[in-house]
C-alpha cells in the first residue's frame, strides 16, 4: 500500500522548488531569462528543495492548525 500524504507533499515540494528557482533566475538574469527549468539535482544543490520543503510543510501545518478536526487544548 502506497501512502497518500508524502507522495502528494513531495510533488508540491518539487513544484515549489522549481518556482523558487524560476523566480530567482528571472530576478537575477532580467532580460536574459529564458525560463529554463532546473534538474532535481540542481534544485537540491542550490538549496531550493530545502527551502521549498520548509514552505510547503509550514503551509500544510498552518492549514491543518485551523482545521475543525484538530483538537486544541
Amino acid at each position: 500500500m502506497k501512502g497518500k500524504f508524502w507522495p502528494q507533499v513531495r510533488a508540491q515540494i518539487w513544484e515549489k522548488a522549481q518556482q523558487l528557482y524560476q523566480e530567482e533566475q528571472a530576478r537575477t538574469m532580467q532580460e536574459d531569462f529564458k525560463g529554463i527549468t532546473a534538474t532535481k539535482a540542481e534544485l537540491r544543490e542550490g538549496g531550493y528543495f530545502h527551502t521549498a520543503k520548509l514552505i510547503v510543510l509550514r503551509n500544510l501545518y498552518l492549514q491543518n492548525k485551523g482545521s475543525p478536526t484538530t483538537k486544541k487544548g
